[in-house]
């Protein structure tokens, strides 16, 4: 059993509708899940559009070895063009989700930079020491999946065959 240590860390997207957006980090390696942005309201005057915080990703860049999408509305997938100048790593998502995207990440001149996998529902694969599984739900759009994200960190709860303490 490997004893690495597993990050999660939201970069966007927690108590507030916008800017999805989460590194997984597992000892050298990461994956990023969404890349979303937001439409600012009146507090944010002047302001079109907000993006994550990206000096994060800058900071580790080295280690990124995917981007994975969930889905295609923007507050999941509006901030990409702005990440993949910083970063190019290949993107993972589902067809819709790219059909969606190409005209955008052309836009900005990445599109011809990035490698692209399409990933149908229930399709496993790995990623550095990642096991992803796209699973399919039901949302607003169509095409979207949850993600079932294995690693080798084994928490000391799930080693204990009886992880509640004693008397309950």
């Amino acid at each position: 059993m490997e004893s690495g240590r597993l990050e999660i860390t939201p970069l966007g997207g927690v108590g507030q509708f916008g800017m999805n957006m989460t590194a997984f980090r597992y000892d050298d390696e990461m994956i990023i899940v969404d890349c979303g942005m937001m439409f600012p309201d009146e507090d944010l005057l002047g302001a079109d559009i907000a993006i994550p915080d990206f000096t994060y990703i800058e900071e580790h860049r080295d280690e990124i070895r995917a981007i994975i999408l969930t889905h295609a509305h923007e507050d999941h997938i509006g901030a990409l063009p702005f990440l993949l100048q910083l970063v190019k790593p290949p993107i993972y998502g589902t067809r819709f989700t790219f059909g969606l995207i190409e005209a955008r990440l052309q836009e900005f001149g990445v599109l011809d930079k990035i490698d692209m996998h399409v990933i149908r529902p229930r399709e496993n694969f790995q990623v550095g020491r990642f096991k992803i599984e796209f699973i399919r739900v039901s949302h607003s759009l169509v095409d979207c999946v949850a993600l079932a994200i294995t690693t080798p960190a084994v928490s000391a709860a799930a080693l204990d065959p009886n992880p509640l303490p004693k008397g309950i």
